[in-house]
């Protein structure tokens, strides 16, 4: 069965984003007519196989489009089409920024604007407090690809909702909960039978963020 794209759907196209240290980004959105939300997701770690193909983002990003939502992903510098080189998250926080940037600038700014990430994604995603931003949406998160001062939304007081998995490798919903102790409106929802990897799984990271959606 083929999604039937019309004034609130849109068929995915391919694009490129611009970084204000001038490098180029391969990167792909979905913006109907008439959008529900904008959502920006960032993928996981480059250097471990990360891309804006990888499970989680696809997953988000299909539920997105066939929902009525504008949505773009990109791939970080250094990964697939994208020019540059792994900067170890600190140019990709300029990456980031584009991508904000490029959502902000579509003619849909009466739409909340979420920035989503998973793992490496999530950790930069918070280090983004752009105004145009209406919220996070962060699953699996480290909380440690950076120093913990770097993550800007940390004291914002607009929502974060962090979906973690129940047996996460790297930063179970206990830890996640110590980690962001003092945080800002911030929300975790364990993904009960998950690890990080959310294989099998996603359908329920797309029932969260709809939840999440709906209350902006």
């Amino acid at each position: 069965m083929t999604d039937d794209f019309g004034p609130t759907k849109a068929a995915p196209i391919s694009t490129t984003l611009t970084t204000d240290d001038g490098l180029r980004l391969e990167a792909q959105w979905a913006v109907p007519d008439q959008p529900r939300n904008r959502v920006v997701i960032a993928h996981p770690h480059p250097q471990r196989g990360g891309n804006m193909h990888s499970l989680v983002v696809s997953a988000l990003f299909h539920h997105l489009a066939a929902t009525g939502c504008a949505v773009l992903r990109f791939n970080f510098r250094g990964v697939g089409g994208s020019e540059g080189s792994h900067d170890f998250g600190e140019g990709e926080q300029l990456d980031v920024r584009a991508a904000v940037e490029a959502m902000a600038a579509t003619a849909h700014n009466q739409c909340p604007l979420v920035l989503a990430g998973w793992s490496f994604g999530a950790d930069l995603a918070l280090t983004c407090d752009a105004l145009e931003l209406a919220g996070w949406f962060l699953v699996a998160p480290p909380l440690r690809v950076l120093q913990a001062d770097r993550f800007k939304a940390a004291a914002d007081a607009r929502p974060k909702r962090l979906a973690v998995p129940e047996r996460d490798q790297f930063n179970p919903p206990e830890q996640a909960q110590a980690a962001i102790a003092g945080w800002s409106n911030t929300v975790i929802c364990p993904v009960g039978g998950a690890d990080h990897f959310l294989v099998g799984r996603t359908d329920r990271l797309n029932d969260l963020l709809d939840e999440f959606l709906a209350g902006l």
